[in-house]
């Protein structure tokens, strides 16, 4: 009875954890409108399952966006196939532009926007919750219920995973299921079996249609097997022919695993784009054999043009503590995790450290991880340190949604803390008790933390930030992502504004979510807008923008600091004088500049208000580019 009653209180209690996160994570994503990401995503995946076409979105892989599309066709969500988006996106690199003027008609003017939303973000929830359910499992395996415990206690605290969780995207499903894989390749190397195999190859090839990045998995493969060279685990046999065999036989389960992995994938892709157009593939020919060719060559040509895509454009501006970066930087992801996460949690690593040398000091010969979980083990920590290793020579650092795999590893490395603690009380050390009890109460401290956030997790910043507003110190989704228009449209409503300028951080038509919307630049201002409110994304202050001018006016912060509202003066002063907005040469661009173009949102702005506008677009940007070109080589010939 008493052994039944200690297996359900964890049980209930993870329970009990899972649903907070339920109610904190979805509650927060019910206020939000739809992010930037999401516009391409949601039309895209519905696109998939429709029509079996993957035109669209090649620049991520298509799973979490076929789980997001399930409920929204079996609700019979509308789409206008008709519509100039969809056959534009078929040609060339159209798709990069199109499809964000069908993922906006798609999600906001064909169906109901706020329940297109929620269906489509109802599975990524679903998933954040499952994700949660492994990480108490793992840690369970790994340190006892109580490390099960404490692990998912800080997995629910995790703003980050609070935020992104629900939202369309490929962050949080790309975790869920490295996660897996690792433990799944971990389990194969400690006793490979067949199943075992093929387990792991399902979810290495999941991996690989989640995300392009998912390569880095097999560098973790590799990365473990010099791992065990260098420090061989005990259950490694000690004779040199034994040693040989067993290798073997582990690497041949392992290449089984990523035959069957790289043969998922192709099926998944195969299918998918049985409906699309083989054009691209017309150099192949047009007899009855060529075209055989060109729908076998479809999965692989479709794959690698999507990561080829994902290759050159992984280069990305970055913005950390009030410097703007041309590329990532090495330094982005450490200073991003600590400001954007809970104290408490920051403490529960901390105070990890000095306790795992103690208790490795006293541990005697009973080891804390279990023998049967060695290999695990093993394998979180190097799938930690390589993936964290890339991440911070990556020279996309943008966001720290592109940090959730080494996040919930480094949780996931807190499950031996509470064995630890109770081998060093009964061995009589002291300290042991207070640990203990630092540990519930950090937990507690981190529920309480992200419960008072509730539900402003995007801007979420902790005491590091030392008062300083979020603007200055980060932005992209580390604080606005478009998420918060409903926020924009109560105050209007509140306050009986019957005009709204919007200078916001997106591609959408804020008019959606906010009626008396008028798209603005807070950097150039026109003498009309005097007296006006204007509500402008804390991105674009100083960052996307550069608006701090603004500041001086009255201001009130919305959803939490990631938009502002301004009341403009009645006579806005001259740009480049004292209180004015900026000079020409101030100003900063949200976007690449085009010719015809004052802000490169219009653009977009543009074409999902009418996608007829889509070639014309299009053929002024080539004709931009060529005309750039040829310049160069101009000024190349003249020196």
């Amino acid at each position: 009875m008493a052994s039944s009653l200690s297996f359900r209180i964890p049980v209930v209690v993870a329970t009990l954890l899972l649903i907070l996160m339920g109610i904190l994570a979805g509650g927060a994503a019910l206020r939000e409108s739809i992010t930037v990401d999401e516009v391409a995503h949601i039309g895209a995946g519905v696109s998939y399952l429709q029509k079996l076409d993957l035109r669209m979105n090649i620049e991520h892989p298509p799973l979490a966006k076929v789980l997001a599309g399930l409920p929204l066709i079996l609700r019979g969500v509308h789409a206008d196939y008709s519509d100039f988006s969809w056959p534009f996106s078929n040609r060339g690199f159209g798709n990069i532009l199109g499809e964000w003027a069908w993922g906006h008609a798609l999600a906001l003017r064909w169906n109901n926007p706020r329940s297109t939303v929620l269906w489509a973000r109802v599975p990524m929830l679903l998933l954040t919750l499952i994700l949660g359910a492994f990480v108490y499992r793992f840690a369970s395996e790994l340190g006892g219920s109580w490390g099960g415990l404490l692990c998912l206690a800080a997995y629910v605290t995790t703003p980050t995973f609070l935020v992104f969780g629900p939202l369309v995207l490929t962050d949080v499903p790309i975790t869920f299921v490295s996660l897996l894989t690792l433990w799944s390749f971990a389990s194969l190397w400690r006793a490979p079996s067949r199943r075992g195999a093929i387990v792991f190859g399902l979810l290495l090839g999941a991996s690989f249609l989640t995300k392009f990045s998912s390569g880095l998995l097999l560098i973790c493969f590799l990365v473990f097997r010099l791992s065990l060279r260098v420090a061989p685990l005990a259950e490694i046999p000690k004779d040199r022919e034994e040693l040989r065999s067993w290798r073997r036989l582990r690497g041949r389960c392992l290449w089984k695993g990523i035959f069957i992995a790289a043969m998922t994938s192709y099926v998944i892709y195969f299918i998918l784009s049985w409906g699309q157009p083989a054009d691209s593939l017309e150099f192949l020919g047009r007899g009855s054999a060529a075209l055989l060719l060109r729908r076998l060559l479809m999965p692989p040509w479709l794959y690698f043009r999507g990561l080829f895509f994902f290759a050159v454009t992984s280069s990305r501006p970055t913005f950390l503590l009030g410097h703007v970066y041309s590329h990532g930087v090495w330094f982005f992801f450490p200073i991003i995790f600590l400001l954007k996460s809970t104290l408490a949690f920051l403490l529960m690593l901390l105070l990890a450290m000095p306790l795992a040398l103690v208790a490795r000091r006293k541990q005697g010969n009973t080891p804390l991880v279990p023998a049967n979980m060695q290999f695990h083990w093993r394998a979180a920590w190097v799938f930690l340190l390589v993936i964290s290793g890339c991440s911070l020579l990556s020279r996309m650092t943008i966001s720290i949604r592109h940090f959730t795999i080494p996040i919930v590893l480094m949780i996931l490395l807190l499950a031996l803390l509470p064995r630890a603690i109770a081998r060093l009380s009964e061995n009589g050390w002291r300290p042991a008790r207070p640990a203990a009890l630092a540990y519930m109460l950090l937990s507690l401290f981190s529920l309480l933390t992200v419960a008072r956030a509730y539900p402003n997790y995007f801007p979420f910043l902790n005491s590091l930030s030392f008062g300083h507003p979020g603007y200055a110190l980060v932005s992209d989704s580390n604080l606005d992502w478009n998420h918060a228009l409903p926020e924009v449209k109560n105050y209007v409503e509140q306050h009986g504004l019957t005009d709204a300028l919007i200078d916001e951080y997106g591609f959408n038509d804020p008019a959606v979510y906010v009626p008396h919307a008028r798209f603005w630049n807070c950097q150039q201002p026109q003498p009309s807008d005097a007296g006006h409110w204007a509500f402008v994304s804390g991105d674009m202050i100083e960052d996307a923008h550069n608006c701090v001018w603004l500041l001086q006016l009255p201001h009130e912060a919305l959803a939490g600091g990631s938009m502002y509202a301004f009341r403009l003066p009645e006579a806005i002063p001259a740009a480049g004088t004292p209180g004015g907005p900026p000079a020409e040469s101030e100003l900063h661009s949200f976007g690449a500049p085009m010719p015809g173009y004052s802000d490169a949102r219009l653009i977009f702005l543009n074409c999902i208000r009418d996608s007829k506008q889509l070639q014309p677009t299009m053929d002024n940007m080539i004709a931009q580019y060529q005309a750039a070109q040829a310049k160069r080589a101009a000024q190349r010939g003249h020196l």
